[in-house]
């Protein structure tokens, strides 16, 4: 086999590759096509959350089941807690057991209590405010 017999088949595979690649990277997303939009930018927005599946809705607490920390989480509720729901404002009335929501949430120092900073739910949460 000579060399140049040996090349053609490495430069064809190659640039048959490195087509792939660039087609992947300027395809535009498809609208509608996932339940969070585009999943990039979903993610650098709700990186750091926690995401659950609301068990019980109280008056001073939430209870998310399906975490990664187990089942029936209690997370405790402030009154500067912020719920958006499909990129707008929303409040806890409009959450309802079985809701899949991510929660950003702090542990506090002193209790170990985790308390929720923001709720959100709905199709597209990349709009948060």
């Amino acid at each position: 086999m000579t060399l140049g017999s040996a090349t053609l088949p490495a430069f064809l595979g190659c640039a048959i590759s490195f087509s792939g690649v660039l087609a992947q990277q300027h395809e535009p997303p498809k609208a509608g096509t996932a339940r969070f939009g585009n999943p990039t930018a979903t993610a650098r927005t709700l990186q750091g959350y926690l995401y659950g599946v609301l068990k019980r809705i109280g008056a001073n607490e939430l209870v998310l089941d399906k975490t990664e920390f187990g089942d029936a989480q209690v997370f405790k509720i402030e009154p500067k807690t912020k719920y958006v729901h499909d990129g707008k404002p929303s409040k806890l009335a409009d959450l309802k057991v079985g809701d899949m929501v991510f929660v950003d949430a702090k542990k506090d120092k002193k209790t170990g209590e985790r308390i929720v900073r923001k709720v959100v739910t709905g199709v597209n949460p990349t709009r948060a405010p």
